[in-house]
């Protein structure tokens, strides 16, 4: 078992106060160790590193790896071993990939040796268990399924990452080729172009259009090379400090939304991801206002958390849970309508997962046909962008040639 470092503040046989530090497996297994030692302690607490890759800032999961260790969990408790003694096992286990990870764990085993609800022990490292990961463990734990829980939790995070997984793709792409673009067109313009304009200068060559176009950008981004980097970068800090506010960040979310080609695909994402967290955190036993909560802090999205967060409100004054999101143009009126079929039956989170189990469906074949068209489109640019260069600067050099020929 791994040991862990506890201060400790203890009275000896003859009543003097005494502090020191003990390691040991556990708080409890320190408190024995120290009456062992003939002490009476009164106060023992472990110590949290705050920096290094062993204190609580680094206590945080992977995605993958908080998938991985929901499914492994969900397996050992459905095979019959003890909760606690499955946290331990796989505490250990996560050591070796995820140490702040792994720690974590095992305080999390440690607190509930002590007494602690599992819920309430994964409550204290909020960067290793999300809200919806600890309300669906309270909502196993009061049913006393927990087993079933962490098995419907686990496929909800396979869900979600495989999503994620499948946009970083399909936008890797577009950006590399982009910088490339960038990059190729910005030292053809500053390092390849100059040289040869001193030699067309030299040689009084008359220049055709498409020569004196690219001659003027590069002497134009020449000149002006250290004002574009600080445009560039203050535009950047400008970004960076606009999504730390709220308004920038709901400029950004409805912009997203509404552009052209990708905006359908961001909608896709953001309907497909409300469906399921909603229709799972539902079927769990998450009470609906509770759900709609944990399903608008985890959006993603301004827009849609706000429109969530009202439509919350309105249900709390007793309305239905649609007659609010009917009026919002994030979600699309076939999605509306499902739910509203799904209140009516009793059936919202069958219908849910059916909403996000189609749009799943058609993010797959939207990032497919999307890549198959920026590809070519792409290489066409790159193409057509260095293609203009080289005819600009061969051009001339061809029609020397005649001339002296």
């Amino acid at each position: 078992m791994a040991k862990f470092t506890y201060n400790y503040v203890a009275k000896d046989a003859t009543g003097k106060e005494l502090k020191g530090v003990i390691e040991s497996g556990s708080r409890d297994d320190a408190m024995t160790m120290l009456k062992r030692q003939g002490m009476n302690p009164s106060r023992v607490d472990q110590v949290v590193e705050s920096k290094g890759i062993f204190g609580r800032a680094a206590r945080k999961a992977k995605s993958i790896e908080l998938c991985l260790f929901t499914r492994q969990l969900a397996t050992m408790l459905g095979a019959g071993i003890p909760l606690l003694e499955s946290f331990e096992i796989l505490a250990e286990q996560t050591r070796e990939s995820n140490k702040g990870f792994g720690a974590g764990l095992q305080e999390c085993a440690d607190l509930v040796r002590g007494g602690t609800e599992i819920s309430e022990a994964m409550a204290k490292f909020p960067r290793m268990f999300p809200d919806i990961y600890i309300n669906m463990v309270k909502a196993g734990e009061a049913s006393g399924q927990l087993d079933v829980i962490l098995n419907r939790l686990a496929d909800f995070l396979e869900s979600a990452e495989a999503l994620k997984s499948e946009i970083k793709s399909a936008m890797t792409y577009p950006v590399i080729s982009l910088c490339l673009i960038f990059g190729i067109t910005g030292y053809l313009l500053v390092g390849i172009v100059p040289k040869f304009e001193r030699m067309f200068t030299s040689l009084n060559a008359k220049l055709p259009a498409i020569t004196v176009i690219v001659l003027a950008a590069s002497k134009w981004v020449t000149n002006n090379l250290l004002t574009v980097l600080v445009i560039v970068i203050l535009s950047v800090v400008g970004y960076i400090l606009a999504m730390k506010t709220r308004q920038g960040k709901r400029v950004k979310d409805t912009v997203f939304l509404k552009l052209p080609v990708f905006g359908p695909l961001f909608q896709k994402v953001a309907i497909s991801r409300f469906a399921r967290t909603f229709g799972t955190l539902l079927s769990s036993g998450v009470p609906l206002l509770q759900a709609l909560e944990i399903v608008a802090s985890t959006a993603g999205n301004v827009v849609i958390e706000e429109t969530l967060l009202q439509t919350r409100e309105y249900v709390r004054r007793g309305e239905s849970l649609t007659s609010h999101l009917s009026t919002s143009w994030v979600f699309p009126p076939m999605v509306v309508k499902m739910m509203a079929i799904g209140e009516k039956s009793g059936a919202l989170e069958t219908l849910l997962g059916k909403i996000a189990d189609f749009y799943d469906s058609q993010i797959h074949a939207t990032v497919k046909s999307l890549t198959s068209l920026i590809e070519p489109i792409m290489l066409v640019v790159m193409g057509g962008v260095v293609g203009t260069v080289v005819l600009a600067i061969f051009m001339p050099i061809l029609e020397l040639q005649k001339q002296l020929s």
